[in-house]
């Protein structure tokens, strides 16, 4: 009989050294902006060596995206099994405006590299996450009001928060990030 291992977990140094290299990362992108994500920079400011990144994030983009999964893990955590009003426990509807309001914060605290990762394609926004936020707006709406088209109303609710359009109205057009809550909570068909 075969023995079953367990999945090859982190050591605890490597671990360490990803906590030290997305911090470094992080500051540099606040700092800096996605331009300013140089490979050598992040080693340097994370104490570790040129090689230990690329073998661990394979090059500038995978840093990127290692940025945006940290952050990501943080939100579907507080969406799925946080406190109310954004986790379980508040009536739909509260919920509904508290994770698009929480999602709009979230976006904007990530603009760049989500700008970066949403334009990489075509359909780069879709898929993933976006998945996972329709399914939970979609569950909440039909919660809220079961004869709404819960599966449409959830795109309608996400689509202003796309980064290219969040982008363009904050910097552009000199949007601020209230008037983009206010205007979903008037989105909101439900109330």
């Amino acid at each position: 009989m075969e023995a079953v291992t367990n999945p090859r977990r982190e050591r605890v140094d490597a671990a360490r050294n990803r906590a030290k290299i997305l911090a470094a990362a992080a500051e540099i992108v606040s700092v800096h902006g996605v331009e300013g994500l140089a490979m050598a920079e992040v080693a340097a400011a994370a104490g570790v060596g040129v090689g230990t990144l690329y073998r661990r994030f394979g090059d500038r983009s995978g840093l990127a995206y290692a940025l945006i999964d940290e952050r990501e893990r943080e939100f579907q955590s507080a969406f799925i099994q946080g406190p109310p009003p954004l986790g379980p426990g508040a009536d739909p509807v509260t919920r509904i405006r508290a994770f698009l309001h929480a999602l709009t914060d979230r976006t904007v605290e990530q603009l760049d590299l989500l700008l970066m990762a949403e334009t990489a394609s075509p359909f780069a926004r879709f898929g993933g996450a976006y998945d996972g936020y329709h399914a939970h707006l979609s569950m909440l709406i039909g919660q809220a009001d079961p004869k709404a088209d819960a599966y449409v109303l959830a795109d309608q609710l996400l689509a202003p928060l796309a980064a290219s359009l969040l982008a363009h109205r904050l910097r552009a057009c000199g949007v601020t990030v209230d008037r983009v809550k206010s205007a979903l909570d008037q989105l909101l068909p439900l109330r």
